[in-house]
């Protein structure tokens, strides 16, 4: 087991204080939570604390942004995201350059229960213009994200998770914004897959499991990693939809506006043809632990596996 992508998050902010003077960090009395606190020892001059004021914290951070800096603006996901009107006036009619990062997304939290939970935050970020979305899979994902964030000139949300995550990528990954990557199928390559499976932050370890297991039983599955949300890779899809007979999305997200609505849209705009089955959270959040939650929600490798093969078998 890796590490949160929100300690990844922290450490990378961290490491890179100095590469980016103007990098300021504003929080909302989580930032022992959020993984700031390490950044606001070393830099206090460079850290604003806002109690539990999130508007007032977001149009801070327009402000900063409008006069120079980059303003990393952090809560809880569902805290940060419930802000949306603030985001929509401060952030996107100004096309400031703020970057909202969202820790605690989904399911994934566990026993904080449903009122922690960010299960809406992607649909919402999703329908403002210019915001790119990224939600990486691991701590490598997570840090490279990290980097590009900072350099790229525009509002992005970074949705992160409390829970500790697999890693998914190796040594020579590198992160391209924007881009579909492949972290599992079978070796050598088939020419054919039973599936496709899209997967997102927390998810993206139980597809590859899923993948892993149905192997034995014949069935060719790849798992390709979804961590930039906005804007969607469709030509990655396209391709992807050419040599398998079923797409797969898997989020810990409400089923309505996330990973799943993005592929479809993108599948439909291509006329791919193919079926696409996605999983996603269908409920309002609970309180257990993230395995349990991710069994109870249909998130697991088990109802992933089953979603790949469902009447192929």
């Amino acid at each position: 087991m890796g590490k949160a992508t929100r300690e990844a998050f922290g450490e990378a902010l961290v490491e890179l204080a100095d590469k980016f003077p103007g990098l300021v960090v504003l929080d909302s009395d989580l930032s022992k939570s959020t993984m700031t606190v390490e950044f606001a020892k070393r830099h206090p001059e460079r850290h604003f604390e806002f109690g539990i004021a999130e508007s007032n914290m977001i149009a801070a951070a327009a402000g900063l942004a409008l006069m120079g800096k980059i303003p990393v603006c952090t809560s809880f996901a569902c805290f940060l995201v419930g802000r949306l009107e603030t985001i929509r006036v401060a952030v996107t009619l100004n096309r400031a350059n703020v970057k909202l990062v969202g820790t605690h997304a989904g399911l994934g939290i566990g026993d904080d229960g449903a009122s922690q939970m960010g299960l809406e935050d992607v649909a919402a970020m999703r329908s403002l213009p210019g915001m790119t979305i990224l939600q990486p899979g691991d701590a490598a994902e997570a840090r490279q994200a990290v980097e590009w964030m900072l350099q790229h000139q525009g509002p992005v949300y970074l949705r992160l998770t409390r829970q500790k995550l697999d890693d998914v990528h190796g040594p020579d990954y590198r992160f391209a914004c924007g881009r579909l990557d492949v972290v599992w199928q079978p070796q050598p390559q088939p020419a054919h897959f039973q599936a496709t499976v899209l997967a997102s932050g927390g998810t993206v370890g139980e597809a590859v499991a899923a993948a892993k297991g149905l192997q034995p039983k014949g069935f060719a599955v790849r798992v390709v990693n979804a961590g930039t949300l906005a804007p969607f890779d469709a030509d990655s899809l396209e391709d992807f939809v050419k040599d398998s007979e079923r797409l797969v999305t898997v989020e810990d997200h409400n089923i309505a506006g996330g990973l799943g609505s993005a592929a479809c849209e993108a599948a439909t705009a291509l006329g791919a043809g193919r079926p696409v089955v996605r999983l996603g959270v269908r409920e309002t959040g609970e309180s257990g632990t993230p395995a349990e939650l991710y069994e109870r929600h249909g998130l697991s490798a088990p109802h992933i596996m089953e979603a790949c093969i469902r009447n192929l078998e």
